[in-house]
């Protein structure tokens, strides 16, 4: 398989994947602050595993990445400060600014997967890139 997975980024997997959870339940329950808390914390903990804490540093750091950077803290504030709504949403616009790149390599890998890849392949969804 090409991309094998270590113990370690199968539980960074699983704490984004919980984080991913907790903020979904937290959105269906109100916008309850201390769900949306621990799927940060989970999904944060989760993506410095995954990559590896030096690596995430440099990304969150580097100079290209900076609006997804500060778009994702602003929203973590005011998620604080009371303001569930404006912080999800510039917490999103903040991860598809930071992880926009990884969106081919994240396919091929769920391409891998049985039921997802399948899903993924149906020839509706995928574009037809011929002219």
């Amino acid at each position: 398989m090409a991309y094998e997975l270590s113990e370690t980024k199968k539980v960074g997997l699983g704490l984004i994947g919980f984080g991913i959870f907790f903020t979904f339940l937290a959105i269906i329950l109100f916008f309850d602050r201390g769900l949306l808390a621990l799927g940060n914390i989970f999904w944060l903990t989760g993506v410095g595993i995954l990559l590896g804490w030096h690596s995430t540093w440099k990304l969150f750091t580097s100079r290209e990445n900076y609006k997804g950077t500060v778009s994702f803290l602003l929203g973590l504030f005011f998620l604080f400060v009371r303001w569930p709504i404006v912080g999800i949403v510039l917490e999103l616009y903040g991860c598809i600014a930071l992880f926009g790149g990884f969106w081919p390599t994240v396919k091929v890998f769920l391409c891998q997967i049985p039921v997802i890849g399948w899903i993924i392949q149906y020839p509706i969804l995928v574009s037809n890139s011929k002219a």
